[in-house]
């Protein structure tokens, strides 16, 4: 792949994380929040804030990356302490999906209700999982065929991007 057909590619995946970073999933928690009670969306909500964290950090990164392709300087240290500090909170807010999950029960009177959304919930938490995978260890995301030639080769996934700037650019 040429630098321009890369650039191309970077800018549609930034462009695309964007949108989902600050316009879909946020206009889906306000519609949730417009159309039920707050008691009964907890861990759906969470799961969407989860998520809007994870896309805020991907859509960042393939900025930064569409910058350092284009020639435009970036503070490279305030960044990699950036993606260092958010790979921290990430594991943080996974780790609490199953207190959440428990609230969230708490909450119904310790029963599982459909009507409160709760298979979306579980998959929308478990997509904040993966796009965390995906991100900071393993690229889930197979969209080209140099990506599919790379997993049929080695039979196993890339490592994420942003996992080896993090691993190159250790102190």
């Amino acid at each position: 792949m040429n630098k321009k057909d890369f650039i191309h590619r970077l800018n549609r995946t930034y462009v695309m994380e964007r949108s989902h970073a600050f316009i879909t999933f946020p206009a889906i928690t306000v519609y949730l929040l417009f159309t039920n009670s707050l008691l009964d969306i907890v861990f759906l909500l969470y799961g969407l804030i989860l998520c809007i964290f994870i896309l805020f950090q991907g859509q960042h990164y393939f900025k930064l990356k569409l910058q350092r392709l284009k020639g435009i300087t970036f503070d490279q240290n305030t960044s990699l302490s950036f993606f260092r500090k958010s790979k921290k909170l990430n594991l943080i807010y996974i780790g609490l999906i199953p207190f959440i999950f428990i609230l969230q029960i708490f909450l119904n009177n310790w029963t599982l209700k459909t009507e409160n959304l709760i298979n979306w919930a579980i998959a929308v938490n478990m997509f904040g999982v993966l796009e965390h995978i995906n991100y900071y260890n393993r690229q889930l995301m197979i969209d080209n065929s140099s990506d599919i030639n790379y997993v049929i080769k080695n039979r196993k996934l890339k490592v994420a991007s942003l996992a080896k700037d993090l691993l190159e650019n250790e102190i």
